[in-house]
């Protein structure tokens, strides 16, 4: 098994996470997608979307989206859970795990894909090539604030996103978190229960991948 990461990157990140916390040791491939390796013919054989991560199983099986590789390592690896216990904590887990990705990592990526020079006509990630639309750019950062406060509010009545319980939810906020305040978008010194919970999850050793 071969998982293929970026380590600049925020999707494969939490994928490293959720593998630190499984406590598993996988074989890891960098992909410089600085310099467009995605683009090349090894990596579209795995991939032909051109993203990361990838993780390719021992019979040649490719799995090439966040949620998919966590479920898969969730169902070899269950312990300790990270999609929760019984059907109930799932659905949170899962529900909140969506929310964090369609109103903070895509909010999140518009913001940023839009406006770095270095971005241009690449603004959406895979092999088509996509200009930039600065009104997209202003519309994702002010998805990003207001999905802040929904998060510090959830916070105020929640140990972790989903419960009292770390699951991959958390992951997927803690990369947000730290991609969006990499960008100068993170949450204001207000939201103190958001900091309360980032305290908690930013000092777990994983954390540091």
């Amino acid at each position: 098994m071969k998982f293929y990461d970026c380590s600049t990157a925020p999707s494969p990140r939490r994928v490293r996470i959720f593998i630190a916390e499984k406590g598993l040791d996988i074989e890891t491939v960098e992909v410089d997608l600085r310099s467009g390796e995605q683009f090349g013919d090894a990596f579209t054989r795995l991939n032909p979307d051109c993203t990361v991560p990838v993780l390719e199983l021992d019979d040649g099986t490719c799995l090439t989206e966040v949620m998919g590789i966590c479920r898969y390592l969730e169902a070899a690896h269950p312990e300790p859970p990270l999609f929760g216990r019984t059907p109930t904590e799932q659905g949170l887990v899962m529900g909140w795990n969506a929310k964090i990705e369609q109103q903070g990592l895509l909010a999140m990526a518009e913001a940023f894909r839009n406006s770095l020079a270095g971005f241009k006509g690449r603004a959406l990630p895979g092999p088509v090539a996509h200009e930039q639309i600065p009104e997209l750019a202003a519309r994702g950062r002010e998805r990003v604030a207001a999905f802040m406060t929904k998060l510090d509010a959830r916070f105020a009545d929640s140990e972790f996103v989903a419960g009292p319980d770390y699951s991959v939810a958390d992951i997927s906020a803690l990369v947000f978190v730290d991609f969006a305040t990499r960008a100068r978008l993170g949450p204001g010194d207000d939201a103190k229960a958001l900091a309360r919970w980032y305290d908690a999850v930013s000092s777990r050793p994983s954390a540091a991948l």
